[in-house]
């Protein structure tokens, strides 16, 4: 109602300009109905209407409307077969516009003043729920939510950060985590068809569903996964994108999602008969076409998450928002009881099918050390790990460097989560000035011999550092692959690592005793 405050002088700023432009409206033919063909028509089908408007089924409701349309109007096409092509045209359009111009008042006295819906329900009586989780063994959570003949099969799968969906457009946002689909194939509503591109219906729901259930996704910190929920629309009655809320939260609560609270989508309508109104919740398809709103809201318990309102009028009063905000409180509270009833809370643990994650921190100077030439260090440690014969490899562990040092491992093995970090480890290590480390010989030259404390990370013991009296030859002392005690003395100014022998072994004599003997 404050943002109404603000619109008005908007509105009042337009109508300003239109006074002043002063432009009458464009004039156009108007198709005109006889009161005659208004009254034939309505005494030839009124009856037959009523009735069929008061069938429960949907299909079979459906198809008794288009059977009373469809004889109309081959009655009046046979009736008048000697009018011009033109004419007889113009002749069905007018028997078709009164139709349904009978139709969608016969609908509303039924609803308004009878407080009689289309499938006998009450005006706040939400249609049959049941719930299931788990139904696709295979995936990392599924969900299926069924409202009257709404039905909606929920997938969640869990990815790595780096597979993000990126955003070629002109936001600043260049790439997003958490993405819903939403799915509307013809057999949902009895039909056939062709499948192409998403269409206007999908993307729109799709992103309806996708801001609901957004608000309750932890951030990457805490769960440091890529998010796709697909909700594949079985069955269609109307509420379907909510349905679409329903089966999603669900089926991420399964996949062990850290929600921060349960979700649930509910569609509200409106009906007026002159200055009678009916707020409806839980609308179905019918409601939804000849009824003058479409009102989805989503959310939690704690407040709402997300909003959409279609209205075929000029506008709705604060009277009536405010009346549909509350049923939708009131539906809501039910749904989220009918799904907690079966899933309460987020699992602890992902699916044994989606992959585990590590996470830990290095320094951000040594993540080019990972990565390596190339991507040569990354592509060693990744084959090594998983045991496997390339990267692409659907086996193979999966490696995320971020900026800030931040190392994220995904895999289903916890055991290759655990060797993947730590190779890392040991190639970001670094060794500490002073310390006295347990070294392996790996190289010999004149000048003195290289040393191994860890895989990748190696210095040098020069020949002066190697004993406490003159070394001659390297080979006196030392030999390829023995293992010796070495002190770190830190980088030189060309930032080579340079260890020590001679200090290491300092005054024990026991220590370099015991190294002659094994010698």
């Amino acid at each position: 109602m404050f943002e109404h405050e603000e619109i008005k002088e908007l509105c009042s700023f337009e109508a300003d300009i239109i006074k002043e432009i002063g432009e009458e409206k464009m004039e156009y033919p108007k198709l005109l109905i006889s009161d005659e063909l208004r009254e034939e028509v309505d005494n030839l089908i009124r009856k037959d209407l009523d009735k069929a408007l008061r069938i429960m089924d949907k299909l079979e409701k459906y198809a008794a409307i288009d059977k009373i349309k469809e004889d109309l109007v081959e009655k009046y096409t046979e009736e008048n077969k000697d009018l011009e092509t033109d004419e007889l045209e113009e002749l069905k359009v007018k028997v078709i516009r009164i139709f349904e111009a009978i139709e969608y008042e016969l609908f509303r006295n039924i609803t308004v003043l009878e407080h009689t819906r289309a499938d006998g329900r009450k005006m706040t009586e939400i249609r049959p729920i049941s719930t299931d989780i788990d139904l696709l063994p295979r995936t990392h959570g599924s969900a299926l939510f069924t409202r009257g003949q709404t039905q909606s099969l929920s997938v969640t799968t869990l990815g790595a950060l780096g597979e993000h969906q990126i955003l070629d457009g002109l936001d600043i946002e260049t790439e997003k985590r958490f993405m819903l689909h939403y799915n509307f194939p013809a057999f949902s509503v009895g039909e056939t068809g062709r499948y192409g591109a998403p269409g206007r219906r999908e993307i729109g729901h799709g992103a309806l569903g996708e801001r609901a259930l957004a608000q309750v996704i932890p951030d990457e910190d805490a769960f440091p996964y890529t998010i796709r929920v697909v909700s594949e629309i079985l069955e269609s009655n109307g509420s379907s994108s909510q349905a679409s809320i329903c089966a999603g939260c669900m089926s991420l609560m399964a996949a062990g999602v850290p929600i921060k609270a349960p979700v649930a989508g509910i569609a509200m309508g409106l009906i007026t008969a002159g200055d009678e109104y009916t707020i409806l919740t839980d609308i179905q398809g019918m409601e939804d076409h000849l009824g003058d709103m479409d009102f989805k809201v989503a959310g939690t318990r704690e407040g709402i998450c997300a909003l959409q309102m279609d209205i075929k009028i000029k506008g709705v009063t604060k009277e009536i928002l405010e009346k549909a905000l509350n049923q939708a409180h009131d539906a809501r509270m039910e749904i989220l009881d009918k799904m907690e009833a079966t899933i309460k809370e987020p699992r602890k643990e992902v699916s044994k099918y989606a992959p585990k994650t590590l996470t830990f921190m290095i320094n951000p100077n040594k993540i080019k050390d990972v990565i390596g030439k190339g991507g040569e260090m990354i592509t060693k440690i990744i084959l090594e790990a998983s045991n496997v014969d390339s990267v692409t490899d659907i086996n193979a562990v999966k490696v995320d460097l971020e900026d800030d040092g931040r190392v994220i491992i995904y895999h289903t093995d916890k055991e290759i989560i655990d060797k993947t970090a730590e190779m890392i480890k040991d190639i970001v290590r670094e060794a500490e000035v002073g310390k006295i480390y347990n070294a392996k010989v790996v190289k010999i030259e004149d000048f003195g011999c290289f040393v191994q404390i860890w895989p990748g990370c190696e210095g040098l013991v020069h020949i002066s550092a190697l004993a406490r009296e003159r070394v001659k030859k390297v080979e006196d002392v030392v030999k390829l692959g023995d293992e010796i005690l070495v002190k770190c003395l830190g980088y030189d100014k060309k930032g080579r690592l340079n260890f020590s022998r001679k200090e290491a072994l300092g005054d024990n004599k026991e220590i370099e005793k015991k190294e002659k003997e094994e010698k």
